[in-house]
């Protein structure tokens, strides 16, 4: 059979592969225009005007964004935002790889202590947040009676600015603490027996064995850990909105509450859209930092 006739074949039965194919991935890929390209396409061109929730919008060109830099109360959200983000994240994965260390062992019963780690995961945020506010609350609270056993007296948690985001912070990582737990779980029991055996002929200890065999072969997932919870404490909301209210006095107002307050609190949408984008460029940057910085300390990467 000749070249010609083989193509004159194939030809018919490409394109009707193709056509299947394009009817495959239509739903996805309208999904992704509809919901996500055509929001964020608005929502950049709403960045750039003055549009309230009723009444025509006037296009002001860079106006927010020159707003957004002389506005105090911007950069005050923004330091409650790094604040939040610096204290949750160390105390997260340090926390998660000793709950895997500890619980990476083949024991009896061992599954229900994961189980019991990994719920709050699964729990509603706003239920979980609501159970917390009562434990912090001043008279009430679990927290302060159990003080009140040792005569101490306990502060009002919620309502003190400099306690307020810390209580925030241990809520926000006994929620997710879980889910890194995991991720090290199964990082830890892929590193191969055989390099302990060979760090155990050499005479190292438990705590050497750790810091030279352990703690690099995991390196690439501490680095996944560390990437996913840093865009999720950037983009807390959900404790805030329920807790504190960004209260008191700001100390607790983070960058996705004030983008809230803006957008449907005071109905300043453009406004509200310029700081959704910096948003979006603060996790952008950040992530590619962190990217770029994998180099030097992430080991055990393919370099495809």
């Amino acid at each position: 059979m000749s070249d010609k006739r083989k193509k004159r074949m194939r030809g018919p039965l490409a394109r009707e592969a193709q056509i299947y194919g394009w009817l495959f991935v239509s739903p996805m890929v309208l999904g992704f225009t509809l919901l996500l390209l055509f929001p964020m396409g608005l929502a950049l061109y709403m960045s750039f005007t003055d549009w309230p929730l009723l009444g025509s919008h006037s296009y002001i060109g860079i106006d927010n964004y020159r707003d957004i830099m002389g506005d105090s109360l911007f950069w005050q959200v923004l330091g409650n935002t790094v604040y939040f983000t610096v204290g949750l994240v160390p105390l997260n994965i340090v926390l998660a790889l000793l709950l895997a260390l500890l619980l990476s062992r083949s024991m009896r019963g061992i599954g229900l202590f994961r189980t019991a780690i990994f719920v709050p995961v699964m729990t509603s945020l706003v239920v979980w947040s609501i159970v917390w506010k009562y434990m912090f609350a001043t008279d009430s609270g679990l927290i302060n009676q159990l003080l009140a056993v040792f005569n101490i007296n306990g502060p009002a948690w919620l309502y003190d600015t400099k306690l307020a985001m810390p209580a925030v912070i241990v809520t926000s990582v006994l929620k997710n603490v879980g889910l890194n737990m995991v991720l090290f779980i199964a990082a830890l029991q892929q590193v191969p027996a055989s390099l302990y055996e060979a760090a155990k002929l050499d005479g190292a200890s438990r705590t050497k064995s750790f810091f030279n065999v352990t703690l690099p072969m995991i390196t690439p997932t501490i680095f996944l850990t560390v990437v996913m919870t840093v865009i999720g404490s950037l983009k807390v909301f959900g404790q805030i909105f329920v807790m504190t209210q960004g209260g008191p006095s700001n100390s607790t107002k983070v960058l996705v509450y004030y983008i809230w307050e803006k957008a449907f609190k005071l109905f300043q949408l453009g406004y509200a859209s310029s700081l959704a984008f910096v948003l979006f460029f603060v996790v952008l940057v950040l992530t590619l930092v962190q990217w770029q910085l994998r180099k030097r300390w992430v080991f055990n990467e393919s370099d495809a």
